[in-house]
């Protein structure tokens, strides 16, 4: 088949251009003929909340990567519509996060299905976004509107999907592994990379920083007397997408000297592998969620996680089988993380973390958007 994602790719960073190069990879894996139209301006400056958006890798090999896609600009929309209308994709792929994109993303949409051929397939992260907006709702009605068909990659998505249409083809995919940030590593090789003491234990928090991931609870927990009599660290790392200082005050105030490790940069693609292998578990501590390619990140490297019982989560992270599913509370965060020490899960967890995220393949994720 003739497939088009629209959507980010490198020159971008993080997750969302990994996700659509990696699906644009296992197309091609497949047989099919694969293009990425990417933008030309995703973001404008002011509006985005970190410090570049632009990746520090290299570009990707053997993938089909075009730069085309004003997200502000209607007359571009236009006419980047009219030429994937041109091309007669069999399908074009929109993974959607953010009402923002709506306008452009849907009127493209609109355009290309002018052919009479092409299929639209939305990969939905999230149809509610976290932090709500004006006109959100609207943004998003406007954007379901053309789509021929939806892949959630988590239930509650596929719930808050009916508020804006009930009828149209729909389904349920985790979303996949995330296998394309290198090996694993031996744990001792990793923190040598990052200069840390192999005498520690250490605990990750990892992605950029929003409030409703949970930073705070976590901080909380850490302050644990029962964590703090322990020789473990927390490494935090990611770069602060909302207001940093309430974090460092809290981290002061609950007299966590020498004890978190701030890394407060975007961490490129090359380094990743570095921090998950050097950490016993993945803390996401959040307060909302749907998923999270952080989970898909530590099933790869074989990490035990701890997730909140919040959005879609819980669903692919079996409690007491891979890690642990919580309440979005700083005692049952402490207190399972204590549970994990004190009675050494750690070997348990690995071997079940092997056999699990066997069920997260890309080629589910292709049969999902071709309706298989």
């Amino acid at each position: 088949m003739k497939i088009i994602i629209l959507g980010t790719a490198y020159p971008y960073r993080g997750g969302l251009s990994a996700f659509n190069e990696r699906l644009a990879k296992e197309f091609m894996d497949e047989g099919h003929e694969v293009k990425i139209e990417t933008f030309t301006l995703q973001y404008p400056s002011f509006i985005f909340p970190g410090k570049t958006q632009y990746s520090s890798e290299k570009a990707p090999e053997k993938l089909t990567i075009c730069r085309s896609v004003s997200s502000v600009n209607p007359f571009n929309w236009l006419s980047v519509g009219k030429k994937i209308a041109k091309d007669a994709p069999d399908v074009l792929i929109i993974k959607y996060w953010l009402p923002f994109m709506a306008p452009c993303f849907g009127t493209i949409a609109r355009m290309a299905k002018k052919n009479g051929h092409t299929r639209v397939v939305s990969i939905l992260d999230n149809i509610i976004p976290h932090e709500k907006r004006l006109a959100d709702k609207w943004f998003s009605q406007y954007f379901v509107k053309p789509v021929d068909s939806f892949v959630a990659m988590s239930r509650s998505v596929l719930e808050d999907l009916n508020i804006f249409d009930a009828k149209k083809p729909r389904t349920f995919c985790p979303h996949p592994l995330y296998d394309n940030f290198g090996e694993r590593m031996d744990r001792d090789e990793a923190l040598r990379r990052l200069n840390l003491d192999r005498s520690c234990q250490y605990l990750l928090f990892f992605g950029f920083i929003r409030d409703y991931k949970g930073l705070d609870l976590l901080l909380n927990a850490f302050a644990d007397e029962r964590l703090a009599s322990k020789n473990v660290k927390l490494i935090v790392a990611g770069e602060f997408y909302n207001n940093s200082q309430k974090y460092f005050d809290l981290y002061d105030s609950l007299a966590l000297k020498d004890r978190v490790i701030w890394c407060n940069d975007f961490i490129p693609d090359s380094k990743v592998g570095e921090y998950f292998c050097a950490a016993d578990v993945i803390v996401q501590p959040y307060k909302s969620a749907t998923q999270s390619g952080v989970t898909q990140i530590a099933y790869h490297f074989e990490r035990p996680m701890l997730v909140t019982n919040v959005g879609g989560l819980s669903e692919i992270v079996p409690d007491g089988k891979v890690g642990y599913v919580v309440n979005p509370d700083a005692k049952a965060i402490a207190d399972a993380l204590i549970d994990f020490y004190e009675n050494d899960r750690a070997a348990s967890f690995s071997d079940n973390l092997r056999t699990e995220k066997t069920k997260y393949a890309w080629s589910r994720m292709v049969e999902a958007v071709l309706g298989k």
